[in-house]
């Protein structure tokens, strides 16, 4: 392992600044010192007046260290229908999506890759990827992705997207009675595919971590998530799924259950401290209690959810819960980019306008940690990674505070969250290797991949979904439109 040295850096101390050398060796934060010495202390900081520079030396001036973000929920694949997809709810936008969904492993590699690039590019050294799955070749999709996240150097959670109901069942009946096609796959056969991936991909030493993922309730069986329960216990697997995004979904929750999803989930015990649960729009004050007393954690997903109408989280009233919150930038057909700042800024300001008492307000210092910590402790690993603090994994983000758009210099946590940084990540390394170089990623060639996505895709504009002209008229009935 190659061991550095980053001198003169700041970071964030307390409710200021300090000026650091950071030691790293094997992939661990091995020492930190600083001049600013009360200060860091107090923050807890080690303190090492006479650090040695060992390794390579790093100059850190005028820049500033951060421990990497999570993109803790997208879908990579998605990139390929970015900027095309219809002004739809998501039920709706469901259906045209999956009429033209990709079905080309390597498209699959070549989204997972451009979904690696931008998040690193926006400070996330760390993704969860709710990984859709090719019929017939779910493995080969696994693998596919898995390769790519491996090329690039990210830090990779990746949640196979699985559902054992048609997407029809996905909206609710009303007064109609609605009959379904069955799901072309058995709830035992996907739950041996997941196991399989377990056994062939999962990988947490080497960055590769799968998770057991239900897409949600509205389109999975309590069979598909007893038996993610299972393998998760059995495997000490990490839980994603997503929860309450839409209207639609609590209106079928209680259609199913006769309570609110949330109940259903604690009932069932699919909610833990290893459960991150993506949207959590429609939830109930008695909601947040349960997400609270299982330490579930909650993905924040603020651009997906206003691009679909699916509508405002109550990010506020779960942080007051004490319940984790991180931020996810969603699939790149609902965004439509995977840049981490831009959603970490949204989910943070749009807060704003939902309660009045601005002492409740995100602050950028609280939106850091939230996608750093935050997104270390839905995923059970915040004894290892999320914050600078010596004996964690190497997971780092160098930021330039001399780029045009961080300038005049204020507050660079601020100008960071708040404003609309372009170019500003310098460096990032995963496990303690360097994977962005003087603002490139040094791992793959980008401008390969750049011309890859070009060759394969074409302009377009208007497409029609025979899935949506089946669907529209029940659903616009059923929500009352």
């Amino acid at each position: 392992m190659v061991s550095f040295t980053i001198q003169n850096v700041l970071i964030a101390a307390s409710d200021d600044y300090a000026t650091v050398d950071v030691q790293i060796v094997d992939g661990v934060i091995a020492a930190m010192s600083t001049t600013v010495t009360e200060r860091s202390r107090s923050a807890g900081y080690a303190y090492a007046p006479n650090l040695q520079a060992i390794g390579t030396v790093i100059d850190g001036k005028n820049k500033l260290l951060l421990p990497g973000f999570f993109n803790a929920h997208t879908h990579s694949s998605e990139m390929w229908q970015r900027g095309i997809m219809s002004a739809f709810p998501l039920e709706l936008w469901l259906a045209e999506l999956y009429d033209f969904a990709p079905l080309d492993p390597e498209q699959v590699y070549l989204s997972a890759l451009g979904t690696a690039v931008e998040t690193l590019l926006s400070g996330g050294t760390s993704v969860v990827d709710h990984l859709v799955l090719i019929p017939g070749l779910e493995l080969e999709t696994i693998a596919i992705a898995t390769r790519a996240y491996r090329e690039v150097g990210i830090r990779a959670f990746i949640a196979p997207l699985i559902q054992d109901e048609s997407l029809s069942a996905g909206i609710p009946s009303g007064e109609s009675a609605q009959t379904h096609e069955p799901y072309f796959r058995t709830t035992a056969a996907t739950l041996e595919i997941i196991e399989e991936a377990v056994r062939q991909f999962h990988r947490p030493d080497e960055g590769i971590n799968i998770l057991v993922a239900p897409t949600g309730i509205q389109l999975c069986t309590d069979a598909l998530f007893q038996g993610c329960i299972e393998l998760s216990d059995r495997y000490n697997l990490c839980r994603h799924s997503h929860l309450l995004e839409t209207r639609a979904q609590q209106k079928l929750a209680q259609e199913k259950y006769g309570c609110t999803a949330v109940e259903h989930l604690k009932r069932i015990g699919f909610l833990s401290n290893k459960t991150s649960l993506a949207h959590c729009v429609w939830l109930n004050d008695a909601d947040i209690a349960i997400l609270a007393e299982t330490q579930s954690t909650v993905v924040h997903n603020p651009l997906s959810n206003l691009r679909l109408g699916s509508g405002i989280a109550p990010i506020l009233k779960y942080r007051q819960a004490g319940v984790n919150v991180t931020f996810g930038c969603d699939g790149a057909s609902s965004n439509d980019s995977q840049d981490l700042l831009e959603a970490i800024k949204i989910g943070s300001i749009l807060h704003n306008i939902t309660d009045s008492d601005y002492q409740h307000w995100i602050t950028p210092r609280q939106a850091v940690e939230m996608a750093s910590l935050g997104g270390a402790k839905g995923l059970n690993i915040a004894d290892k990674l999320g914050s600078l603090t010596v004996g964690k994994k190497a997971d780092l983000v160098l930021y330039d505070l001399t780029n045009l758009s961080l300038l005049p210099r204020t507050d660079p946590i601020g100008l960071l969250v708040l404003g609309r940084p372009t170019n500003v990540v310098n460096s990032a390394w995963v496990n303690g290797k360097q994977i962005v170089a003087d603002g490139k990623v040094t791992t793959i060639n980008v401008d390969e991949l750049r011309q890859e996505l070009f060759n394969r895709s074409q302009w377009e504009t208007k497409r029609k979904s025979e899935t949506v002209a089946q669907i529209e008229a029940h659903y616009r009935t059923v929500m009352g439109l």
